[in-house]
């Protein structure tokens, strides 16, 4: 595992071959991951369109 904030390069990688057929599944799962670690990351990172970007964002630009 890298030192990465995840979802990194080979999770993103990865994803996309789990969810190749299905990139709306994709988009959701991000969306399950990005409220379950919310609270977390905001404490963290108080920009939340950072958060967006790295949960979901890059999603969309595929």
């Amino acid at each position: 595992m890298c030192a990465a904030p995840w979802p990194c390069r080979a999770a993103r990688l990865l994803l996309l071959l789990d969810y190749r057929r299905d990139r709306v599944a994709l988009s959701i799962h991000m969306a399950g991951c990005l409220f379950d670690a919310t609270a977390d990351l905001l404490a963290a990172n108080p920009n939340p369109a950072d958060l967006f970007d790295r949960f979901i964002g890059w999603t969309a630009r595929l």
